[in-house]
């Protein structure tokens, strides 16, 4: 039976009052050292759950482009899981949902469950501090960003 090799907690960081969004997400391997951590600063969309959606498909597009195809992908946001589950009741998603669905068919493994906010803080913290960064932002390494409002 397949399983995930890696998780990728995500988060959308979205305020009515800015024009960008935050986009953020974490990648480990359990019991290792190894992670991977993204965040990207975009122009604002229309809602926090558009934000969230976002997220998930950068996440889901560096996991790709990086040959990790075995990933559990967490979220605090259970509108963002009930939307992946049952595409067919979102239909304001359409395009978002269809694009998740031909990218989840290259993954070996794939899943996304909610986890409680408290323990999804460095995606968060990822997606905030893209957000109010002064420049644009695109960022993919293993060590944590200078600019990250709270440290890891």
């Amino acid at each position: 039976m397949p399983y995930a090799d890696w998780w990728c907690y995500i988060d959308g960081s979205w305020k009515d009052t800015e024009l960008s969004v935050g986009l953020g997400w974490y990648l480990f391997k359990e019991c290792t050292i190894d992670k991977v951590m993204g965040a990207q600063k975009v122009r604002r969309s229309l809602t926090p759950l558009h934000a969230e959606m976002e997220a998930f498909i950068c996440a889901m597009h560096c996991m790709l482009k990086n040959q990790k195809t075995a990933v559990a992908f967490a979220t605090d946001c259970s509108e963002l899981v009930k939307m992946v589950s049952t595409p067919e009741e979102w239909p304001a998603f359409t395009l978002h949902l269809e694009e998740i669905g031909k990218m989840h068919d290259r993954f070996s493994y794939f899943s996304i469950s909610q986890i409680p906010r408290a323990k999804n803080l460095k995606a968060d913290n990822l997606a905030r501090s893209a957000r109010v960064d002064h420049e644009d932002v695109i960022y993919v390494n293993s060590v944590p960003p200078v600019w990250l409002i709270e440290p890891f």
